[in-house]
């Protein structure tokens, strides 16, 4: 489906900030929320992360509420919405991570009601695909907001890899970033919302959208070499609906989060789309600051690029926002900024 949707307003919780001006500031200083950690590395060392310092020491699912319903609180405040015209969509850790912080989430999607304050809406919903999840909630919100089903959606992404299980198991497939690997990655944890309206009334246009699936996911049991198939295919879809070649994006925002693996993802696509001289094209991360945040790392990500282009501050116009999972999903979005 090509149909265009705006972002009206964003809000962040972040290990940089505790809403979307400090954490983008914050990322664009180049500070980050890395510190020690109560876990251990495999060595007793111990383990770096990137958890939110709250006020209140919530703990298991009331904090991943608390978590949400923070930067929900934003995004509506700053977008001048009420919560009850808003269907919220909810982006979650896959269903099979072991020790996602989310065990039941329509539950979850109650408390978060209760804490906003907002009754919730039959049209709001649950994502669980991890990182990519944001990118199946834009296509869902665009559905939503271009048959009149409803006026406005908020897509709320919140994850935490700082869980006992979690850092266990990623500890024992030598996933995990460590004095004694390099080739891995710092746990996170954060929570980014976006207002998503019909166009005309946001900063941000969605232009194009691309979902795909690469069959050599990192560590996959074939073994097949990575050719950066999906998010090639991702990105061809979300250029083509959106009228842009990869000489046009102005600057690119990737979920890369230290393992080699993504960066070859993101330069193997890159590369097999270019066609003819291109200029410099910046590639922005926030887990260069934040660590792997999981499914908070879509919004997130729209959120960069849209205090960037509030602020006077982006590297270009239109930009790519793209993602990805340990399973090979992958999601690409181009989106444009509009003079504010």
């Amino acid at each position: 489906m090509n149909g265009k949707i705006d972002i009206a307003s964003v809000g962040m919780v972040t290990p940089v900030g505790l809403d979307a001006p400090a954490s983008c500031a914050a990322m664009r200083a180049r500070l980050d929320g890395f510190q020690e950690t109560r876990f251990t590395g495999a060595r007793g060392e111990p383990l770096i992360g990137a958890p939110i310092p709250l006020p209140r020491d919530w703990i298991g699912e009331r904090r991943i509420a608390h978590l949400a319903a923070g930067a929900i609180s934003e995004a509506l405040a700053e977008g001048h919405t009420a919560g009850e015209q808003t269907a919220l969509i909810l982006c979650l850790a896959e269903d099979n991570r072991l020790g996602k912080p989310v065990r039941d989430a329509s539950r979850l999607l109650t408390q978060i009601a209760e804490i906003v304050e907002i009754a919730p809406h039959v049209k709001s919903r649950v994502i669980s695909y991890g990182r990519p999840s944001g990118h199946v909630a834009l296509e869902q919100a665009r559905r939503l907001i271009s048959s009149g089903q409803v006026p406005n959606v908020v897509i709320v992404g919140v994850d935490s890899y700082l869980t006992s299980r979690t850092v266990r198991h990623y500890l024992n497939q030598s996933r995990l970033m460590t004095k004694f690997n390099p080739n891995g990655f710092i746990p996170g944890e954060a929570a980014a919302a976006v207002l998503c309206t019909k166009p005309g009334k946001g900063l941000l246009t969605l232009l194009g959208l691309g979902l795909s699936r690469d069959p050599a996911a990192i560590y996959n049991k074939e073994d097949l070499p990575l050719r950066g198939d999906g998010m090639t295919a991702a990105y061809g879809v979300a250029l083509q609906e959106s009228r842009f070649d990869m000489i046009g994006i102005g600057y690119r925002i990737s979920d890369l989060i230290g393992e080699q693996y993504w960066f070859k993802q993101t330069a193997l696509a890159s590369l097999r789309l270019t066609r003819g001289h291109i200029e410099f094209q910046d590639l922005w991360s926030p887990g260069e600051s934040m660590g792997n945040v999981g499914a908070a790392v879509v919004p997130t990500m729209i959120g960069m690029a849209f205090t960037a282009a509030k602020k006077g501050y982006a590297a270009g116009n239109p930009v790519l926002i793209e993602a990805s999972n340990d399973e090979g999903a992958c999601g690409a979005a181009v989106v444009a900024s509009r003079p504010n």
